[in-house]
């Protein structure tokens, strides 16, 4: 049921868009306020679908409002009511991120035709919002330690720039997922997150995955396909492995970087795209550049953020956590009630020596939880240590 506040001081008025309002549509709960101050109130309390709001008030005009709104509930479309003499502050007020503005006496039509339309991208909002929230629980960063929040706080602030992001660390310690976090958390998470494993793919076939090609490039090439760039265009690539990458590829990709233009293979026309490029590596890629492996320019383009993600051993106080969240996790995933883990069978998975990092840990709980009975004990950690 679509709530609606009307914030207007004349109780005239107040009335009139009321009545129109409930009998356009009976589901409407219409709420009402005399003034600015009273309305901010409401809202403060309240989650409105749509706010109507006269823009001449006293004690509070409806520019402040607006305003105010947009720093406590920014997601809630604001229509303003304007006066005859209130027009250019009323277009005003839509560069300040108001919906619309309806002006006095306001039109049966108009009206109910902008209410409508405000009430739809609400309700797209929400959704939107709610599917991110579903999404990004795939990818959650788990952990408390120094190390891991250091690393939230930075794609925080890294996430809504178009700032090129380097991830390092070594395999297993979920660099992946702070590839997610960084689109999920950009102003592109609307458009696409493209992966590309840059080592699982032969040397002579990365530059086709990549840019795409043209018929009759090479013997295989049947007919026309785009690359990942552009599957990619508005969104994000993700570069995973970059320190496999071959030089005739490097070189490309900074081309790319560098014109935010690309080529099929076997073509000559350039394609514009506009691509976030997110890359990691578990290699040193500065080793890398001094035994020429990798293109010291293409470093430096690439690097412009470098996050460091660290290995399991150097964050061992978040392993209990990490054992808590894959328990209930994979107890989920097979359908049985989540295990609990002994204080001793904790301490021993702390102090374990966890080469494969995440990665190995998630594999090794879900052994545990499998073989082992209703409580996961020391002596079954034992058992999985001596294997």
């Amino acid at each position: 049921m679509p709530k609606i506040l009307i914030i207007e001081d004349e109780a005239a008025i107040r009335r009139v868009l009321v009545k129109i309002l409930s009998e356009e549509n009976d589901t409407y709960e219409v709420e009402e306020a005399e003034d600015g101050l009273a309305g901010i109130e409401k809202i403060k309390k309240e989650d409105y679908d749509l706010v109507l709001c006269d823009i001449k008030m006293p004690k509070m005009d409806g520019v402040e409002v607006l305003e105010a709104v947009k720093k406590v509930k920014p997601e809630t479309p604001m229509v303003m009511i304007s006066g005859h003499g209130d027009l250019d502050t009323a277009v005003n007020t839509m560069r300040l991120g108001a919906f619309d503005y309806i002006s006095k006496p306001p039109d049966l039509n108009r009206l109910l035709n902008t209410v409508r339309i405000a009430l739809d991208r609400k309700e797209l909002v929400v959704e939107n919002t709610r599917l991110k929230k579903k999404v990004s629980k795939n990818y959650e960063m788990i952990g408390e330690s120094d190390a891991i929040e250091r690393i939230k706080n930075m794609i925080d602030k890294v996430a809504p720039t178009d700032a090129r992001v380097l991830i390092t660390g070594p395999n297993g310690t979920g660099k992946e997922l702070v590839a997610h976090w960084l689109h999920q958390k950009s102003e592109r998470s609307k458009g696409a997150m493209i992966e590309v494993n840059c080592a699982a793919i032969p040397s002579e076939l990365i530059e086709s995955e990549l840019f795409g090609h043209v018929k009759g490039a090479f013997t295989s090439a049947a007919k026309d396909r785009a690359g990942k760039f552009e599957a990619a265009n508005g969104g994000t690539i993700f570069l995973d492995e970059i320190g496999d990458m071959s030089l005739p590829a490097q070189a490309k990709v900074l081309r790319a970087l560098q014109e935010s233009r690309i080529q099929r293979v076997g073509s000559d026309k350039d394609i514009k795209v506009n691509v976030r490029v997110v890359a990691a590596t578990n290699k040193n890629l500065k080793k890398e550049i001094e035994e020429g492996r990798f293109r010291e320019d293409l470093y430096h383009r690439l690097a412009v953020i470098l996050i460091e993600v660290p290995a399991l051993n150097d964050r061992r106080e978040d392993i209990p956590l990490l054992i808590d969240y894959f328990s209930k996790k994979i107890s989920k995933e097979h359908g049985s009630g989540k295990k609990s883990f002994s204080d001793k069978a904790v301490k021993l998975l702390q102090n374990y020596d966890w080469r494969g990092n995440i990665r190995e840990l998630r594999n090794v709980i879900e052994r545990l939880i499998i073989l082992g009975g209703s409580e996961v004990s020391e002596s079954d950690v034992k058992a999985f240590a001596s294997k």
